[in-house]
C-alpha cells in the first residue's frame, strides 16, 4: 500500500512538472497566435488589472482625502498637545488650552518630569507617551505645540519618534532651535545653576548640532512663531527652523510688542496657533484686531 501510495504521488508530481515545461509555452505561442485586435484586447485588461491592484495597494497603505505621503490627513484635526518650556510650569499654557478647547478641540498640556529642567530627550519620550495615548485613544493623529523649550522637545520627538506619521502640524513659540546666549552666560558663570536642560540649549551643544546640522527625511507641517522683543531667546530669531514656515510676530503686525513670557497668552499669537492648527494651509495672516494690540504684554 505505501508503495502504491508513492506512486500516484510521484504520478501528480509528474503530471504538473509536465505543465510547468510544455504547456507554458503553448501558453505564450497561443497569445502569439491571436489576432492584433485580440492582443490589444487581452493587453488592454492587463492594465486595468495592474491599475485596480495600485489603488487597492494605496488604500490600504493609507491613501485618501486630504493626506499627502508621509504626513497624516490634514483634514482631520485631532487632539492637541501642549508642550511647556524651561520650568516645566503648565500654568503658562493654561489661556491657550482654554482657547483651543472653545473651538471644540481637546487640548492636553504634558507634564514634564521633575522641575522641568532635566534632559530635553527625556522630555520627548514623555511627549511621546502621550502621543501614543491619544493615538490608542482612537485619535487620527495630533497637533503639537511647543512653547519656548517646549519646542526644542518637540523636535526632539519628531525626529526620534516618527513625529511626521503622527502629528499633523506643529506649532511651536519663542524656541531656542539654535540655543540661548543665556544659557551660555549661565554655563560659564554660574555652572551649578545651569542644569542639564540649560546646558542642552546653550548655541553650539552637541545636542542641538545634531538636531540642526544633521538632514531630517521628513518632519511635520510645522510653523515657528517668535517675538523680536525676546528677552530670553537671544539672538529671537534662533527660533528660525530649516523647513518650517518661519513668522517673526512683529513681520505681521508691525509695532506690536510681547515678550517671551507673554507668547502664550498673547492675543495675537494665540489667533496666529489657532489659524495653523485649524484645517486650511499653514499660511500665517495678521489678525484682524492686529491695531488693537500694538501695546506690549
Amino acid at each position: 500500500m505505501s508503495e502504491l501510495r508513492s506512486r500516484r504521488r510521484a504520478g501528480r508530481g509528474a503530471r504538473w512538472g509536465s505543465f510547468g515545461r510544455r504547456e507554458l509555452p503553448r501558453l505564450g505561442m497561443g497569445f502569439r497566435s491571436l489576432s492584433r485586435r485580440r492582443k490589444l484586447l487581452v493587453a488592454g485588461v492587463a492594465i486595468v488589472a495592474v491599475a485596480v491592484i495600485a489603488g487597492v495597494t494605496a488604500l490600504a497603505a493609507g491613501g485618501g482625502a486630504g493626506r499627502t505621503a508621509g504626513f497624516p490627513a490634514q483634514d482631520r484635526p485631532g487632539p492637541v498637545l501642549l508642550v511647556p518650556g524651561y520650568g516645566g510650569q503648565t500654568g503658562s499654557l493654561s489661556v491657550l488650552a482654554a482657547r483651543i478647547r472653545a473651538t471644540g478641540r481637546r487640548a492636553i498640556v504634558v507634564h514634564l518630569p521633575g522641575s522641568g529642567t532635566g534632559s530635553l530627550i527625556t522630555d520627548a519620550g514623555v511627549l511621546n507617551a502621550a502621543v501614543e495615548r491619544a493615538l490608542r485613544g482612537g485619535a487620527p493623529s495630533v497637533d503639537v505645540v511647543g512653547y519656548s523649550a517646549g519646542g526644542v522637545v518637540a523636535l526632539i520627538w519628531a525626529r526620534q519618534d516618527d513625529g511626521s506619521g503622527k502629528a499633523r502640524r506643529v506649532v511651536t513659540l519663542g524656541s531656542p532651535f539654535h540655543g540661548t546666549r543665556l544659557a551660555s552666560d549661565a554655563a560659564g558663570f554660574l555652572p551649578g545653576a545651569c542644569p542639564v536642560a540649560c546646558q542642552q540649549l546653550v548655541p553650539g551643544s552637541p545636542l542641538l548640532t545634531q538636531l540642526t546640522h544633521t538632514a531630517v527625511p521628513s518632519r511635520p507641517h510645522w510653523l515657528s512663531l517668535w517675538t523680536t522683543d525676546d528677552e530670553v531667546v537671544m539672538p529671537a530669531d534662533s527660533a528660525r527652523l530649516a523647513g518650517a514656515v518661519n513668522v517673526p510676530v512683529q513681520s505681521l503686525c508691525p509695532g506690536h510688542q510681547v515678550s517671551h513670557t507673554g507668547l502664550p497668552t498673547d492675543p495675537v499669537v494665540i489667533s496666529l496657533v489657532l489659524q495653523a492648527i485649524g484645517r486650511g494651509p499653514i499660511s500665517p495672516t495678521a489678525p484682524a484686531d492686529c491695531a488693537n494690540h500694538a501695546s506690549g504684554a
